[in-house]
């Protein structure tokens, strides 16, 4: 039996690797969740120290995947307490807790420690992060090395999968716009056409910490940085662009050229996936095929009023 927690299954990226991980044979998953529990997921706020402790020793797993974040820049700008918390405490906690136990940890980290500005980033390159989100993400994976000698940080861009609200992610957050736009008396959206992203299906996340985990399993953990990545680069104006194109919608879709976010942002943060890929490591889905699969499941009608 080979057993994984993943902390923090109840958001986007968890659910997918929860999802994943349920499927391969004589794999057990500890599954964790704070703000929406359910049945099967272990409640834990790792902001607390003895919880994480206790949940640790009672579980013991053999790997710990920590999926749960503060990843809205805004919020982060505004409450860096809550940032540190969630970002980079709980990281040193969890991290130093499964270590005692020989545990190995996965810390999901982000392209926003770097600054955009000379792409593409290898695992090796200098971060230099523009806003509190991104600092607070890099001190986390300062904190897991420090924390432990059997761990790995995963830096992953722009995500989007399977969504329980269109807010959840970044990619369908900008369905209701589009929609409201394509109403008869609809205003048009106006998008970013300034930042360059590369979305990332979650799915594909999931299969790659699996493949991850499936080396660790094997006594060959894989330790230090690596990232994933999508290859389609384009801004939230083709975003939207290519989700009206989905939803069948005639959208009136307006590109602001210049940025307009009161939080700084990258401009390409374009990760390179070399040494997991050198690993045979990756999957990768079509953006046009993936996002058909996310709003297939989920019921956009009504977008404008949700």
């Amino acid at each position: 039996m080979f057993k994984v927690a993943v902390i923090g299954a109840s958001g986007l990226l968890g659910r997918a690797l929860a999802d994943e991980l349920a499927q391969q044979p004589g794999w057990q998953v500890a599954a964790t969740a704070f703000s929406r529990p359910a049945p099967g997921r272990i409640a834990l706020d790792i902001r607390d120290a003895q919880a994480v402790e206790q949940f640790v020793e009672r579980e013991a797993p053999d790997a710990l995947v920590i999926a749960a974040a503060e990843r809205r820049p805004d919020v982060c700008e505004h409450d860096p307490a809550l940032a540190r918390a969630l970002n980079v405490d709980a990281v040193r906690t969890l991290a130093a807790a499964a270590n005692r136990r020989g545990a190995w940890t996965l810390s999901i980290s982000t392209d926003y420690v770097f600054d955009g500005t000379h792409p593409p980033y290898q695992h090796d390159s200098v971060p230099a992060p523009l806003n509190a989100y991104g600092h607070s993400k890099l001190e986390g994976e300062r904190a897991l090395t420090e924390s432990t000698d059997l761990g790995c940080v995963l830096r992953l861009p722009l995500l989007y999968g399977p969504i329980v609200s269109w807010a959840e992610s970044a990619v369908t957050s900008l369905v209701p716009a589009i929609a409201a736009s394509a109403a008869p008396a609809g205003q048009p959206a106006v998008m970013d056409a300034w930042a360059i992203r590369y979305p990332t299906f979650t799915p594909d996340v999931a299969f790659v910490i699996r493949q991850m985990l499936e080396l660790h399993a094997r006594g060959d953990a894989i330790r230090g940085i690596v990232q994933w990545s999508g290859d389609e680069p384009m801004n939230k104006y083709e975003i939207a662009v290519r989700l009206a194109e989905a939803l069948q919608l005639d959208a009136h879709l307006t590109p602001q050229r210049t940025p307009t976010d009161a939080t700084p942002r990258p401009h390409n943060c374009h990760l390179a996936s070399t040494r997991l890929e050198a690993l045979g490591i990756g999957r990768r889905t079509p953006f046009d095929t993936a996002i058909r699969q996310v709003l297939a499941a989920f019921p956009w009608r009504g977008a404008a009023q949700a």
